[in-house]
């Protein structure tokens, strides 16, 4: 994918179908837990320090930010799972906005689903890929942080992720560090098959 990394904004923040930008391009969503490192995932991606806000804080995102990336797609961040901080009324309306955008809207053609290559996928992991799949919804997995794990124990992790998210053939699985930024190409040729 030929992309002008200078031509990337965010369009709008939605928390409601009537909220979502009529653009007519392929969205990609990204999904994970709280503390996994979606928005620096977005950012090393379009090489942008800044685009999406990264917080110490996690469970900051709390809307569904639309980011067009150079009028060839759309990456919707979508709030973070499994964070024990945020009340249950308030985790109760993100699943709700989550599940209206994901059961809802056809410009949706993929989701990146980020775990943490370090540690075994949590519960709430493994649910959300079972209700990407209720859904029919493709998925790539990327595997955050593997700058901090040993060369030759990634593979090892991936396998344990695999296995423990029961992943469909024809889902793909990659471990990334967004430190390192080495594949990079990869992914984009995989979201291209999308567009």
């Amino acid at each position: 994918m030929n992309i002008n990394f200078n031509n990337i904004n965010l369009i709008i923040s939605a928390v409601k179908r009537a909220q979502y930008p009529d653009t007519g391009l392929t969205e990609v969503a990204l999904s994970g837990r709280s503390n996994v490192g979606k928005s620096t995932f977005i950012n090393s991606m379009i090489g942008r320090k800044n685009m999406a806000r990264t917080s110490q804080q996690p469970g900051k995102t709390q809307t569904l930010n639309f980011y067009n990336i150079d009028e060839q797609l759309i990456f919707v961040d979508v709030p973070g799972y499994g964070y024990a901080k945020v009340s249950k009324v308030q985790r109760e309306k993100f699943g709700k906005m989550i599940e209206e955008y994901i059961t809802q809207r056809e410009n949706l053609k993929l989701v990146i689903q980020l775990v943490d290559l370090r540690h075994q996928p949590t519960e709430d992991d493994v649910l959300m890929y079972n209700y990407l799949k209720h859904f029919d919804i493709p998925t790539l997995v990327i595997c955050t942080k593997e700058d901090k794990i040993a060369k030759g124990k990634v593979q090892k992790h991936i396998k344990r992720i695999k296995d423990k998210l029961e992943l469909e053939s024809g889902d793909n699985i990659i471990s990334y560090s967004s430190i390192k930024n080495s594949k990079q190409q990869e992914i984009w040729n995989f979201i291209e098959t999308y567009i």
